[in-house]
């Protein structure tokens, strides 16, 4: 059989661009299967054989997630490749074994024997992941606790130990975290069957009409770029995508911009910044859904002067985690937390209310 002709391109090779900073590192390559190819091969198969310490069971996943895609089309693990296929593909590297502790400075809200509740700043990634093995804080935790034996390590999972729920990289707020695997069986229970609650705040553009209501689009990886998130056809492609339900109300309301708190009912990828993006209302500076230009208004003289302003209070998205509610793991009491707004989503809602809240 001919060898196929490869491209392929270590992701670390080149800095990532920001909507690139909360993606996995991957490994990507071409494969263009050649005129000599006659026999039949399976997708999985003939990846495997071209890819270096590529599992099947790992392609097959691959396959399925849609990191692979046939002639810019997602096949299934089974399909036949055939001559003059062209097969892109780009694989997430494996995490290293176990996160390792880490002295910072970490904001801890509450702590008992069973659980901590750490306020995240934005910027800081949660757990070790593709390029960022260091800095998370998963790290500042485990120094925090004493180790991996201060965190909860159910499933043996030692690159998230205790982690019951996230944040993106750029979303502050509040975490739960266990430290030992009942804490963490208990909280991963309520926030599955919903009975923990969580409300975010948001400056988004716009104003969302009705300003009370319920966005229920089911969300999957983006067919056009597969490092983000999108709203995805519930019938284009059954089986492709996961429900997603969240609850907005307009708080606060100016001409070009609108504080909106946002109550999850699930807990996919992205959630509120793919469902406000996609009503065209995408969270204020997010740079991955279309935030970090202007979306309404006209961005000339004065109201040009008004959004670098806006830019300038606040250089990072406007979302954050502002409360938190759930029922303690061992003594059954209700727990509930509510955080401030951090100063830079304070700076420009006080820019804004000095010009016009209405």
């Amino acid at each position: 059989m001919d060898t196929p002709k490869m491209d392929s391109l270590q992701s670390g090779e080149s800095a990532p661009t920001p909507s690139q900073t909360d993606a996995p590192e991957t490994t990507q390559m071409t494969l263009e299967v050649p005129s000599g190819q006659h026999s039949e091969v399976r997708l999985d198969v003939y990846i495997t054989g071209f890819v270096q310490n590529a599992t099947r069971s790992k392609v097959q996943q691959a396959i399925k997630e849609g990191y692979v895609t046939v002639n810019q089309k997602r096949e299934k693990s089974s399909y036949i490749v055939e001559a003059g296929d062209r097969i892109e593909i780009d694989l997430p590297k494996p995490p290293p074994k176990e996160a390792q502790p880490e002295a910072m400075d970490l904001d801890i809200r509450y702590e008992d024997e069973d659980l901590l509740v750490v306020l995240k700043p934005a910027g800081m990634v949660v757990h070790p992941a593709f390029g960022n093995w260091e800095g998370t804080l998963v790290n500042g935790l485990l120094h925090h606790t004493g180790g991996q034996d201060g965190l909860a390590q159910q499933a043996r999972d030692a690159i998230r130990p205790g982690i019951v729920h996230r944040l993106d990289k750029d979303t502050s707020g509040l975490l739960v975290v266990a430290k030992h695997d009942h804490a963490l069986s208990e909280l991963s229970k309520q926030f599955a069957d919903k009975s923990a609650t969580r409300t975010y705040q948001a400056l988004v553009w716009g104003v969302p009409e009705p300003e009370q209501g319920t966005y229920t689009g089911a969300i999957g990886r983006s067919k056009q770029d597969r490092k983000v998130m999108a709203v995805v056809g519930e019938n284009e492609d059954p089986g492709y995508g996961k429900p997603a339900v969240t609850h907005y109300r307009v708080l606060k309301s100016y001409p070009m911009f609108s504080l909106v708190e946002y109550r999850l009912e699930t807990g996919r990828t992205h959630q509120i910044r793919v469902h406000a993006a996609h009503h065209n209302h995408p969270v204020f500076h997010d740079p991955v859904y279309g935030g970090n230009r202007v979306r309404y208004g006209i961005n000339t003289g004065a109201m040009k002067h008004l959004f670098q302003r806006c830019f300038e209070a606040c250089p990072t998205q406007a979302l954050h985690a502002k409360t938190l509610g759930f029922v303690h793991p061992s003594t059954g009491q209700w727990m509930e937390f509510d955080s401030e707004l951090p100063q830079e989503f304070q700076d420009v809602l006080s820019f804004l209310d000095a010009h016009y809240a209405i």
